[in-house]
């Protein structure tokens, strides 16, 4: 496997140097190619299936996991130890697990792994001694190295498989965009059963020899604090982190001085978020872009590059095309479904044949879902999704517009707009929205906001107050939930 050889030739290269540094304890890069070993052995003694589950919390724990299923030629499963019980149950048995690299405080959190999932407990586990195991299987390029699943917004979460080429090209072409070397510092604190800190923050620190801190928990002072202390080259999280970094009181802008990229992706950065980080520290936010399906990353705007919305041109060898709802290319400049093709996009859904010939068109393209258009200069900017889409009074409004607003409101922190069905308009818009520490809510003035920056059919029918805004682990706002709260009663007679 060319990323595995990747990933233990720079630890045999510096085996001493830091190559982890997470909550509990500090890893050279050598204890995490020991553990790896050790791990691999109860790996084969206690699973005889060719997928092995990896429950662990963001940490130097994970990459050792990673490399142990892949020594003995197994595809990992990342769980989300944040699923339903029902959709925890559901992955396991999907993926045919019988065993699952964990620990206790993990098992405790979800209550309990599945019924035939076996634990093989790290923190019960002694890794002194010499290592059991000193050899690795090669996986071939075309093999499935990882089974990431989606996280299920509608229907059962899918298995997307990426194969081991899928991973290699993506860290290849990340590393080509930005000139990432091992003399950087990598922080993040995003979930590593998501691609996003799978690939980005897990993966690519490894391959190419560099240092990554870890912090399970998002709060917003300690990862100040971590800059501070560590000086990291690269900070790698979602807006909502971003948005709270910024209302951190006692942050400094030489706390972050040493930031070359500050990097956004999971969802759209809102303008007050990217405008009210480059007042407080002085850096713009170079957004990126990409899905589970595509390893993730195929766009990223290099803040040399910045433009306002802009998430870049694709990584080399991704060609993107813009397509209407008849899969005809538009015009350059026009908006349309945003269409994907290179050597990172997945291989398919597990299990799921015929979803996995469905999401890709007449030429191979992977259908993103996304709305997007693309400049004379080959950015991209994502304007919306088509299953979020309003329809009102006959016309297309993307939530992300009327949101883009109401974020820019004095006392709103964020904000999310779904649409409500409706008998004369066909839909209406509702927006939710969190506010900033100390604000108090008044929905008359952030409706007169709305109607002063938006034509009158997109000004929110209601707006109500939310403590906080659902979440999925990686910080995205769950629109699907707060759709679902929306009674009949609010239905205008």
């Amino acid at each position: 496997m060319a990323l595995l050889r990747s990933i233990q030739r720079q630890i045999f290269l510096r085996p001493t140097r830091v190559a982890v540094v997470d909550d509990q304890r500090t890893w050279r890069a050598y204890e995490l190619q020991v553990v790896a070993w050790h791990l691999a052995k109860a790996v084969r003694h206690q699973s005889q299936n060719h997928r092995i589950g990896i429950m662990l919390p963001t940490s130097g724990l994970f990459p050792a996991a990673v490399m142990a299923g892949w020594m003995l030629g197994r595809t990992i499963v990342p769980i989300n130890y944040l699923l339903s019980k029902p959709d925890l149950e559901y992955v396991c048995a999907d993926a045919g697990l019988d065993a699952c690299i964990t620990i206790g405080p993990m098992i405790d959190l979800i209550g309990g792994l599945p019924d035939g999932v076996e634990a093989i407990r790290m923190d019960q586990m002694n890794f002194g001694g010499f290592p059991p195991i000193r050899w690795s299987k090669h996986m071939t390029h075309d093999e499935v190295a990882v089974l990431l699943y989606t996280s299920g917004t509608s229907g059962h979460p899918k298995g997307v498989m990426l194969t081991e080429g899928n991973l290699q090209s993506n860290i290849e072409q990340i590393v080509d965009r930005a000139k990432f070397n091992r003399s950087d510092t990598m922080l993040g604190v995003l979930p590593q059963f998501h691609t996003f800190g799978l690939t980005v923050l897990t993966l690519l620190p490894l391959a190419i020899g560099c240092k990554a801190i870890y912090t399970a928990r998002f709060v917003p002072r300690k990862l100040v604090a971590l800059a501070r202390s560590h000086r990291p080259t690269v900070l790698i999280a979602i807006p909502s982190m971003y948005g709270a970094l910024r209302l951190v009181k006692d942050a400094q802008r030489e706390d972050l001085a040493s930031l070359r990229y500050v990097v956004s992706g999971g969802e759209p950065l809102p303008q007050a978020v990217s405008d009210g980080f480059f007042e407080r520290f002085g850096i713009r936010i170079a957004e990126g872009y990409g899905l589970t399906e595509t390893s993730p990353v195929s766009n990223w705007c290099l803040p040399s590059q910045w433009k306002w919305r802009s998430v870049g041109p694709p990584l080399k060898g991704t060609v993107e095309r813009i397509v209407d709802a008849q899969g005809r290319d538009v015009d350059p400049g026009s908006e349309g479904e945003v269409r994907i093709k290179g050597p990172n996009v997945m291989a398919g859904y597990w299990n799921l044949p015929a979803e996995s010939k469905a999401v890709f068109d007449e030429r191979g393209f992977f259908c993103t879902g996304d709305i997007g258009r693309i400049d004379e200069d080959g950015h991209l900017f994502i304007t919306g999704r088509i299953k979020e889409m309003l329809i009102i009074s006959g016309e297309n409004v993307f939530p992300r517009e009327i949101e883009e607003v109401i974020d820019r409101h004095p006392s709103v922190k964020a904000s999310a707009v779904v649409g409500l069905a409706d008998d004369s308009r066909g839909e209406l818009p509702i927006a939710f929205v969190e506010l900033k520490d100390g604000e108090s809510f008044d929905e008359l003035a952030i409706r007169s906001w709305c109607r002063e920056h938006l034509p009158q059919f997109k000004v929110p029918r209601e707006i109500r107050l939310l403590d906080a805004l659902p979440r999925n682990p990686t910080g995205k706002i769950l629109r699907r939930a707060l759709a679902a709260t929306l009674l009949p009663s609010t239905t205008p007679s």
